[in-house]
C-alpha cells in the first residue's frame, strides 16, 4: 500500500514526467500556435486510458480529466513502438474538433501494457472551407477539414508515409502539421522513458497500484470540496451572442444539484444542436472532459493543492440530452466548440457562485479569440498562414483581489506571441497591442481589463479568421454588487471613412493598408464599487485602467488634478443605492430577457423537444423570426403555431402543451 508520503513521491515523479513531455514538444514544435501560444496537451494515462498526470507549466489546461478509453479500443494489436492517432470528433470522442490531432502510445513492460502516453496539438490548418478550418458559418463537419478515425500512425517505430501523404495533400500548410505531429511523437517517447523509469523505481505492480491510488486521491479531494458546500439546487443560464449566421442567441442552461460529496450537472433546457459549428461533441459521456473544464477550475480555485487527473471527474455526473448543443449527432459541425465551452464554463461558474458566493469570483471575459491570417509575404512571394495572437480578456474579480488583466482565469494558458516573432514570421504590422481602458467590470474588486490588438496587412485579399468571437452583446456578469464588464468588438479601419464594425463575424478579407482592430471583453466586477477605496480608484486612473469619468460614474470617486476630492466623493457616494441582486448582467441581457423570459424558454423546449432532432434548429430559427411584438410562453406558442401554418411539413407527433400545463 502507498502511504501519503510515497504517494506524493509518485505524484511528483508523474508530474515531472509530464513536464518533461511538455518541454520536449514546446522546444521542437514548428508552428507558432504550438511553440508560442501553446495550444497543446500531454498526459500520462493508466492502462484503461484515464489521465493520471498532466503538466502545469506549459500547454492547455482543459484535459486533466480526459479519458482515451473509447479511442484506444478502436485500434487493434498494439505493439511496442506503435503510436495511434485521430482528429475525428465523432470517433471515440477524444478529439473535439478537426484541428486537434490526438496521439497516444502504449508503454510496455515485460510484454504488457502498463500505461499510455498521449496528447494533442492544435494544427494550424486541416483543410476544409476556410483557412485554419474553423468558422461559425460552417454547417456540417465535412466542411471542417480532413478527418482520420483512430488508426496507427507509427507502426513499431516507423511512420506510415501514406497517412502523412494524405494529410499533406489536404491541408494548407503541411510542413507545419507534420512538424508538430513529429514533435508530439517525440514528447510521447519522452513520457514512455519516464514511465519505464518509474516502473524500475516502484516495481511494475507498485507502479500500477500507485497510479490507481493517485486517481483515488484526486477523487477524495474533489469530494472534500463538495462536502464543504451546502446541499441544494441552483440554476443558471448564459448566452453565446449568436448561434449561427442567423444571429440568434445560443442559450446554455444548468441545474446544479449538490448532495453530500456528489454533484449532478443537468444541462437539460440548453439549446438544440445548431446549424453552425458551435456544437460540443461529448458523445453523451456523463464525465466528458469538455463538459467539466469549469469544474476543474472551480475545484482548483478552492483547493490549489488538488491533484489534476481523471479522479476529479468521478463525483460529477453531467446530463446532456442527445441532439442538444452539448451532445450533437453526426454530421453536426463542431469546429467552434471552444466558444460554446467558454460559455459553458461561465454557466458552471455562475451556478457554483450561488452555492458558495463568498469563495468564487465574478465571470471571466469568456472569449479567447484566436486570430489567424492567410496572406502573401511580399518579401518572398510565398503564401503564409499563421496564428497572429490570441486576444483574451480579463479574469473576473476575486474575493480578495482584482481580476487578472489581459489574460485571466480560464483562458490564461493561451500565451501571447511576442510581436517581434509574429512580424518576422507573418507579413503584418502591429499598430497597437495592450490593455483596454474602462473594460473591467466595476466593483469593490475590479474585473480584469480586456486586451485590444490592431494590425495592418500589405497584400491583397488577405483572409482573416478570428474564431471564438463572442461577448459583443451579452456581457461577462458581475456578482454581489459588482458590475458587468465591457463588451468585445472587431472593427476594420477604425476611425476612418472606410470603417466597418464586424460584430461577431469571425472572417474578413482585408486589402493592402487595411487595419483590423480586435478587442476582447473584460472580467466582471465583484462587490459594491462604492466600497472600493478611493486611493485604489485614483491609482487605476493614473495607470490608465479607468478613466476619470468612469471613476466618478461607476465608483463615485471625484478626482481633481489626479487627486481624490474627498468631500465631493463623500457627497456623491452618499446618494448611491447599492444593488441587492447576486448578479449584474448589464442592460443588453436585461432587455433581452424581458422578452425571452425563463418561462418563454421553457415553452420553447416544450415545442422543440417534441420534434425530430434534424427539425429543431430550423424550428427555433423560424420561431425567433416570428417573435417580434411577442413575449413570454404565450408568444412562443403563437410563433410556433405560425411556423406550423407556414410549414405544414413540420412534424407534430403529439399535441403541444404550454410549459405551465
Amino acid at each position: 500500500m502507498f502511504d501519503r508520503t510515497n504517494l506524493q513521491v509518485l505524484a511528483n515523479h508523474a508530474r515531472a514526467a509530464a513536464e518533461n513531455m511538455a518541454h520536449t514538444l514546446h522546444r521542437t514544435a514548428h508552428s507558432a500556435f504550438v511553440k508560442e501560444t501553446q495550444d497543446f496537451t500531454v498526459m500520462l494515462m493508466d492502462r484503461s486510458g484515464a489521465t493520471f498526470a498532466v503538466p502545469m507549466e506549459l500547454g492547455a489546461t482543459w484535459y486533466p480529466g480526459l479519458s482515451y478509453r473509447r479511442a484506444i479500443a478502436m485500434v487493434e494489436d498494439y505493439r511496442p513502438g506503435d503510436v495511434a492517432f485521430t482528429n475525428d470528433p465523432y470517433s471515440g470522442y477524444v478529439a473535439t474538433h478537426a484541428p486537434d490531432t490526438h496521439l497516444w502510445k502504449p508503454v510496455f513492460v515485460d510484454g504488457e501494457i502498463v500505461a499510455w502516453t498521449g496528447g494533442h496539438i492544435h494544427n494550424t490548418d486541416m483543410g476544409g472551407a476556410v483557412p485554419a478550418s474553423l468558422s461559425r458559418a460552417l454547417t456540417e463537419i465535412h466542411q471542417e477539414g480532413i478527418r482520420f478515425p483512430p488508426m496507427k500512425l507509427v507502426n513499431e517505430g516507423v511512420f506510415d508515409e501514406m497517412i502523412l501523404r494524405i494529410m499533406s495533400t489536404n491541408v494548407r500548410k503541411p510542413d507545419l502539421n507534420i512538424g508538430d505531429i513529429k514533435a508530439l511523437v517525440g514528447a510521447l517517447n519522452t513520457g514512455e522513458r519516464k514511465i519505464q523509469a518509474m516502473v524500475r523505481k516502484f516495481g511494475k505492480a507498485g507502479f500500477v497500484e500507485g497510479v490507481a491510488a493517485l486517481l483515488d486521491h484526486a477523487e477524495a479531494q474533489a469530494r472534500d470540496v463538495l462536502r464543504s458546500m451546502p446541499d441544494g439546487t441552483w440554476e443558471f443560464a448564459d448566452y453565446a451572442d449568436e448561434d449561427s449566421v442567423e444571429a440568434n442567441p445560443c442559450r446554455l442552461k444548468l441545474r446544479l444539484t449538490i448532495k453530500g460529496d456528489e454533484a449532478v450537472l443537468d444541462f437539460t433546457g440548453s439549446d438544440p444542436q445548431l446549424g453552425s459549428s458551435l456544437n460540443v461533441p461529448s458523445g453523451g459521456d456523463p464525465r466528458h472532459t469538455m463538459l467539466l473544464v469549469g469544474v476543474y477550475y472551480m475545484l482548483y480555485t478552492l483547493n490549489p493543492k488538488i491533484l489534476l487527473n481523471t479522479g476529479l471527474t468521478r463525483p460529477f455526473t453531467c446530463i446532456t440530452p442527445q441532439g442538444s448543443v452539448l451532445n450533437p449527432v453526426h454530421p453536426a459541425a463542431v469546429g467552434m466548440r471552444s466558444l460554446t465551452c467558454a460559455r459553458l464554463r461561465s454557466v458552471i461558474f455562475g451556478a457554483f457562485s450561488q452555492a458558495v458566493p463568498e469563495r468564487l469570483p465574478a465571470a471571466p471575459a469568456g472569449n479567447n479569440c484566436i486570430v489567424n491570417v492567410m496572406t502573401t509575404d511580399e518579401r518572398t512571394s510565398r503564401s503564409v498562414i499563421a496564428a497572429v495572437n490570441p486576444v483574451v480578456g480579463g479574469g473576473g474579480a476575486m474575493p480578495h483581489r482584482d481580476g487578472t488583466n489581459g489574460s485571466g482565469a480560464d483562458a490564461a494558458y493561451l500565451k501571447n506571441t511576442p510581436i517581434e516573432i509574429t512580424e518576422t514570421e507573418t507579413p503584418v504590422e502591429f499598430v497597437r497591442y495592450g490593455l483596454a481602458k474602462d473594460s473591467g467590470g466595476a466593483g469593490r474588486w475590479r474585473g480584469g481589463l480586456a486586451t485590444e490588438m490592431a494590425f495592418r496587412v500589405f497584400a491583397p485579399d488577405s483572409r482573416i479568421t478570428a474564431r471564438n468571437r463572442d461577448r459583443s452583446f451579452f456581457r461577462p456578469w458581475g456578482v454581489l454588487g459588482g458590475k458587468a464588464a465591457g463588451l468585445s468588438d472587431m472593427v476594420v479601419n477604425p476611425g476612418t471613412e472606410h470603417e466597418r464594425r464586424l460584430g461577431n463575424i469571425d472572417t474578413a478579407v482585408l486589402q493592402p493598408g487595411d487595419m483590423l482592430e480586435i478587442r476582447s471583453a473584460g472580467g466582471g466586477g465583484r462587490g459594491d464599487p462604492h466600497q472600493r477605496e478611493p486611493w485604489r480608484v485614483a491609482q487605476d486612473v493614473r495607470r490608465g485602467y479607468v478613466s476619470a469619468a468612469a471613476a466618478e460614474r461607476d465608483y463615485g470617486v471625484v478626482l481633481r488634478g489626479g487627486e481624490v476630492d474627498e468631500q465631493a466623493t463623500e457627497r456623491l457616494r452618499a446618494r448611491y443605492q447599492p444593488s441587492a441582486t447576486h448578479f449584474h448582467f448589464g442592460p443588453e441581457r436585461d432587455g433581452y430577457e424581458a422578452q425571452w423570459t425563463p418561462a418563454a424558454y421553457d415553452q420553447l423546449h416544450v415545442v422543440l423537444d417534441a420534434l425530430p432532432i434534424h427539425w429543431r434548429f430550423f424550428a427555433k430559427t423560424e420561431i425567433f423570426r416570428r417573435m417580434k411584438g411577442r413575449s413570454g410562453p404565450e408568444g412562443v406558442q403563437a410563433a410556433f403555431d405560425a411556423v406550423c401554418e407556414r410549414f405544414p411539413e413540420l412534424p407534430r407527433p403529439r399535441p403541444i402543451q404550454t410549459a405551465a400545463e
